[in-house]
């Protein structure tokens, strides 16, 4: 398994850790895996990740995750849960409609995985609680649908070298990209300056096509094991045509007139 800058992954939080009998059954199949194996699964029982976001991308990244086994997940939302998000915000389910996403996902993600921990927040995070709710895990998903949320994550884990995978989809198309901030990495502003980017546009108001988000915010979990075990570094987007079923791949480089890192 490849090294951080700190060393492997799976001893960054200095635990000694084992897998019960109960887990060995259910990561059985990533027990298989040369990818995973037994040292893998047990960094990413080891991993704090923390999703910022429990919605259309939220949703598909946190079960996923869950799934997976990663051992401290952190999820903070504010929002409550809306008929009109059930088309794609696949948490959820009639019998959760106007509780909070957090507390609601919190439920069904100890239903899926009571073997880890689970840590709703129902917050909307900004510059002054940012570090209190978001503490410091080892990567950050944005699966936020705001740019003043995105860029504020940005900033946090380029400053604190956190890893950060940060997702969006609209209408027909969606993104979703890396950056390892525990090496020097361009950042989310290089790839969009903030001045340029501050109309309101979402889905509320131009709608989404739901399985698209699904994609997306399954793509967010993958890279986001595919980096804790060091199977991916550095920085990069993949951008993702619907009705086409295209992918296409870039690399990110630094921009030397960034605002946050140039």
């Amino acid at each position: 398994m490849a090294e951080s800058s700190t060393g492997t992954l799976s001893s960054l939080h200095d635990e000694p850790l084992v897998l019960t009998e109960k887990e060995q059954i259910r990561y059985s199949r990533h027990l298989l895996l040369s990818e995973v194996g037994l040292e893998g699964q047990l960094a990413l029982k080891n991993a704090h990740v923390c999703v910022v976001g429990c919605g259309g991308l939220g949703s598909p990244a946190l079960l996923y995750l869950a799934a997976a086994g990663i051992g401290k997940l952190t999820f903070i939302d504010n929002d409550e849960v809306d008929l009109s998000n059930l088309q794609r915000q696949i948490l959820y389910k009639v019998n959760h409609l106007g509780q909070g996403k957090a507390k609601s996902a919190s439920k069904v993600l100890a239903s899926l995985n009571n073997q880890i921990d689970v840590q709703p927040i129902n917050a909307r995070i900004d510059a002054d609680n940012i570090m209190q709710h978001i503490g410091s895990p080892d990567v950050v998903l944005d699966c936020s649908d705001n740019y003043q949320t995105r860029y504020l994550l940005n900033r946090f884990c380029s400053k604190h070298q956190t890893i950060l995978i940060s997702g969006a989809a609209i209408g027909t198309q969606g993104q979703v990209m890396h950056f390892d901030f525990r090496r020097p990495s361009a950042c989310y502003a290089c790839v969009f300056p903030q001045n340029d980017y501050d109309a309101p546009l979402n889905c509320d108001n131009f709608g989404v096509l739901g399985p698209l988000l699904g994609m997306i915010g399954s793509m967010q979990a993958l890279l986001a094991v595919n980096m804790l075990l060091g199977h991916v570094s550095g920085s990069g987007m993949r951008q993702v045509e619907a009705m086409g079923l295209s992918v296409r791949e870039f690399q990110l480089h630094v921009d030397p007139e960034c605002h946050n890192c140039g």
